[in-house]
């Protein structure tokens, strides 16, 4: 019997999952927490998708026209939570996967506690697999708060505290924001020079405006985009905030770097309330040094350093299949027959937006695999994406 692993229950594996209930094949969906979509479940409870919703959608259910522009958290956790139930899907929750090997003509799934078997893995266990948590001399001296964004909920606890947020990318310049409208006293440290556009420029989501500009020719579109940022965001550099000399989409691309979507950080900066530090050197008690040789007394630290996808933790032979970002190159391979990887692509329309494509190429392709290995059975290759 053709039977598929997904490993995940975020976005990517109750995609998969429903193109799979869609077409009548049979899965199951490992997931190593209790609950669907479980890092939505838990991430911190002011955001919001940077993608619009017409973009965000999982395979054939659109996005209720209630909700905004862009979905509040919770508002996509029930969406999802209405997505597997609607649907059937139930995945078998408490399964930490150690190992997925190729078997012959099939795969093997080991997780702590039991052994699964399939024609094919869908592995959708996405970019923010292991928190990157940085350290620097002098930590346990320190004596306040430090945590990783992943532990980070609101800022009720920290009304009245200095809080120091490392890291300028999506998730740090909106918890330094989080913290300030909440009635805490955030400052930020960049250690890099970074891209940042508006969400929204003259009326439009910079997530459209970026997929008209990638129909034209990068020495085109380049440009183009450079100076919609020139013109959104104006040179931060006396605020302490350096910008590469790329263009955010080349560096999207190329170097798999995703642009800071302001949603009014840039503003707080301009006028003073959310300070910019530059990278950490060493702490020392209730007090962060920085390399430009300024320290400042803070409360708490929250690390919003990033995640690494880390499939080779568990997926035999990956240094083949990864790029220099440390995650999958592609959606499948021709000597891994039957493994396939879903969701970690950020890089080209948004995350979501190529979940629900990229689904639907896997699914076509798993189908071509079965009409081939039995041309007797007739197998219906279904329309990409949108259409379902």
């Amino acid at each position: 019997m053709n039977h598929t692993l997904i490993l995940g229950a975020g976005p990517a594996g109750l995609a998969m999952a429903g193109r799979l209930r869609a077409a009548g094949q049979s899965f199951d969906v490992l997931e190593q927490f209790h609950g669907i979509a479980p890092s939505w479940q838990n991430h911190y409870r002011r955001l919001h998708l940077h993608t619009v919703k017409k973009f965000s959608n999982l395979p054939g259910e659109p996005l209720l026209d209630s909700l905004p522009k862009y979905v509040p958290r919770q508002d996509l956790v029930n969406y999802y939570q209405h997505y597997a139930a609607s649907r059937g899907i139930e995945p078998i929750f408490g399964q930490t996967v150690s190992q997925v090997r190729h078997l012959g003509g099939h795969w093997q799934v080991n997780t702590q506690d039991r052994t699964f078997e399939a024609s094919q893995v869908v592995v959708a266990t996405g970019f923010n697999r292991r928190p990157k948590q940085p350290k620097w001399a002098g930590e346990e001296q320190f004596g306040g708060e430090i945590l990783h964004s992943r532990h980070y909920r609101s800022a009720e606890g920290y009304r009245g505290k200095k809080v120091l947020v490392v890291g300028f990318g999506n998730t740090g310049a909106e918890i330094a924001l989080d913290l300030l409208e909440q009635g805490a006293l955030p400052s930020l440290s960049v250690r890099s020079p970074v891209n940042v556009v508006p969400r929204d420029f003259l009326g439009n989501a910079t997530q459209e405006s970026a997929m008209v500009l990638s129909k034209l020719p990068t020495f085109i579109s380049d440009p183009i985009g450079q100076l919609f940022q020139r013109l959104a965001i104006g040179d931060l550099t006396r605020y302490g905030l350096r910008k590469p000399p790329e263009a955010p989409a080349w560096q999207q691309r190329t170097l798999g770097k995703t642009p800071v979507m302001d949603i009014g950080t840039v503003a707080a900066i301009k006028r003073g309330a959310i300070p910019v530090f530059p990278g950490i050197l060493q702490y020392s008690p209730g007090q962060v040094h920085f390399v430009d040789s300024r320290s400042e007394s803070f409360d708490a630290v929250i690390l919003a350093t990033g995640y690494a996808a880390a499939v080779e933790e568990f997926l035999e032979d990956a240094s083949s299949l990864l790029n220099n970002l440390g995650v999958p190159s592609g959606l499948w391979f021709d000597h891994k027959p039957g493994l396939y990887f879903l969701g970690f692509d950020a890089y080209s329309n948004g995350l979501l937006w190529s979940i629900r494509e990229d689904s639907g190429k896997i699914l076509n392709h798993m189908l071509a695999r079965q009409a081939q290995e039995s041309p007797s059975t007739s197998v219906t290759a279904l329309e990409p994406a949108g259409n379902l």
